[in-house]
């Protein structure tokens, strides 16, 4: 009775090692709920299928509404080639190289749809570790399923029909919360490295566990995501610090052993009482405006992520007679150019971070026109909200942070009267009359050269 049970909610039972035939889950039997499938998407499947082509949502977004979630992206794949696809969508463009895919546009959604990639060619071309560099190949459904790289992402869902194709035990993976990498894990791995940084993403997202024979590997191969292009592990490390999860997914790649070459330096902060405090109350505050659909600032979270490290290089800067702006100008020089290397920051992320670091020592100006002068910083809002967590992790006196907040919010003659008061910090006040000799800074992109964008971590 038991196993008739098992076997009406999982489907009839496969071959072992037969993944060409798929386990069709009836609606009842994965209790997906249509309203939370985009308009859009189900579109583009049924534009497809109506072309007599087949037409699946797939990956994430299966999983994600097995698990109950509302999916923030929809991809789609399809038996019908990227041209195919193109010439049934007025707004679809061709994207790729490694695999060609289309972009279909609906206002600001976008569904990416996939044709179905056949089995690994040999002689695609690879570099000297084994990573896949281009690889076109199309192929059947079950082909498309193996190349997926984990069981919880092989699976399709036809809205039409309301069905679930699963090739590779998603389902029960996703009802055991387990990651199981498809294939043999050390091959997959090898075929690109990245599928590591992803494993430990989605373990610290989902809660998952990740299956021992999956997780056996990664310390030993961790050394390959280096030989991956730095833009491409940045997009992945951005999608790990933004997925809401930000501070277990860095927990989850120290314990793995994948966090050396990418924030190697979180070690040290994270040993640190007054780095730790910093480092978690900024993934803390990005992980809730994620969580409540608040528009986050990448340039915010990576200069609250390498804070601790210029500040350590402003202070040695300063105790060779460096004057205290220009020592901060060289120690932000000096931490981005080595972590441009590595993580391939772009510029405009880059110039975000050295205008919220800069403005720091401005916020300790209380006197005069300064205070004025700062408020109409296209900046503010993300440097006042970086102050708050200087104050929040006991680097600065808390009553900075309440003074500005007063300040802020303030009208004109409440305004003066808190530049009346007498500060309560030792280090306030003007700056010295004597200049040491001052070194020029390495960079020219200095704080308020970034044009006048608004991405700062309150969106404001």
């Amino acid at each position: 009775m038991i196993k008739k049970l098992i076997r009406s909610i999982l489907g009839p039972k496969k071959k072992a090692n037969d993944h060409t035939k798929p386990v069709v889950l009836s609606p009842k039997q994965h209790g997906i709920d249509p309203q939370l499938v985009s308009p859009n998407a189900i579109r583009v499947t049924s534009t497809l299928q109506e072309a007599g082509f087949k037409a699946f949502i797939v990956g994430g977004a299966v999983r994600d509404l097995l698990l109950g979630v509302k999916p923030k992206d929809f991809d789609v794949a399809t038996n019908a080639t990227p041209e195919q696809v193109k010439r049934l969508f007025r707004r679809a463009f061709l994207i790729g190289k490694r695999f060609q895919i289309v972009h279909v546009m609906f206002g600001q959604e976008l569904i990416e749809v996939t044709t179905f990639r056949g089995a690994s060619s040999t002689g695609a071309p690879k570099d000297e570790h084994g990573r896949v560099l281009r690889d076109n190949t199309f192929g059947e459904q079950h082909e498309d399923a193996v190349r997926r790289d984990f069981t919880i992402n092989a699976m399709y869902y036809d809205p039409s029909s309301q069905s679930v194709l699963d090739y590779h035990g998603g389902i029960a993976d996703i009802r055991a919360k387990t990651l199981r990498i498809i294939g043999v894990p050390e091959a997959r791995y090898r075929e690109d490295p990245v599928r590591m940084l992803r494993i430990v993403r989605f373990a610290a997202k989902l809660n998952f566990t990740i299956e021992p024979e999956t997780r056996a590997p990664i310390p030993v191969m961790a050394t390959l995501i280096n030989n991956v292009p730095t833009a491409r592990v940045f997009d992945e490390m951005l999608k790990l610090l933004m997925s809401g999860h930000a501070l277990a997914c860095l927990q989850q790649l120290r314990k793995e052993g994948l966090h050396h070459g990418l924030l190697p330096l979180l070690d040290v902060v994270l040993e640190q009482p007054m780095g730790e405090k910093f480092v978690t109350l900024a993934l803390a505050n990005t992980d809730q405006r994620v969580l409540q659909g608040k528009p986050v600032s990448p340039g915010f979270l990576f200069a609250s992520l390498l804070w601790h490290q210029v500040l350590e290089k402003w202070t040695a800067y300063q105790a060779t007679g460096e004057f205290p702006i220009p020592a901060l100008h060289l120690a932000a020089d000096d931490v981005l150019n080595a972590q441009t290397d590595k993580l391939a920051l772009q510029r405009k992320i880059a110039s975000d971070m050295r205008d919220i670091w800069a403005m720091q020592p401005r916020f300790e100006r209380r006197v005069g026109k300064a205070p004025y002068k700062l408020l109409e910083h296209i900046r503010l809002r993300a440097g006042y909200d970086f102050l708050l967590l200087r104050c929040a992790s006991g680097e600065l006196n808390s009553e900075l942070g309440e003074w500005w907040t007063a300040f802020m919010e303030a009208d004109g003659s409440g305004r003066e009267l808190l530049l009346a008061q007498k500060p309560k910090l030792a280090n306030e006040g003007p700056p010295p009359k004597k200049r040491a000799r001052r070194r020029s800074p390495r960079s020219t992109s200095g704080p308020g050269t970034s044009g006048n964008s608004n991405d700062t971590q309150d969106g404001a």
